[in-house]
């Protein structure tokens, strides 16, 4: 299998944008659950409840969607440079999985934040409270099987 040749220089560029949209778009998944726990307590048409709508807009559309397209762009491109012998590795694929999950979890806060808009949002704050802890347990377990490749 042939495989994307890097220099050395090109691939810790690379890596280092991946490293920095990966923290973006963490950010982004990590606050705006937050941000709809407090949307939750606001009345529908409020001002407080509009300016949570504007920030949840703008937090999803410029920083959270391109920073997943930066994050998968960029580990693509670093997966691509890698040998078909990563393939033997489980972490790759405990990796792969949970960034599937973490893109899934992008989606879902998608549709929770088209709802806020349109003042659809059926779900308590609690909801919100627990989603939040979704992108965060994704993220430790990518951390760790990147780092220490336990299996």
């Amino acid at each position: 299998m042939e495989y994307l040749n890097l220099s050395a220089e090109a691939y810790l560029w690379i890596k280092a944008l991946h490293i920095i949209s990966v923290i973006a778009w963490m950010a982004g998944l990590l606050y705006l659950p937050r941000i709809f726990v407090y949307h939750t307590e606001c009345s529908v048409g409020s001002q407080q409840s509009e300016t949570f709508k504007v920030m949840e807009r703008r937090l999803f559309r410029v920083i959270m969607n391109p920073a997943m397209v930066a994050s998968l762009v960029f580990g693509g491109l670093l997966l691509a440079s890698q040998d078909q012998f990563i393939w033997q590795e489980i972490w790759i694929y405990v990796k792969l999985v949970c960034v599937v999950a973490l893109m899934a979890s992008h989606m879902m806060m998608g549709a929770w934040r088209r709802a806020f808009a349109e003042n659809r949002n059926s779900r308590p704050g609690s909801f919100y409270r627990i989603m939040n802890e979704v992108p965060t347990a994704l993220m430790i377990i990518v951390v760790i099987f990147v780092v220490v490749k336990p299996f």
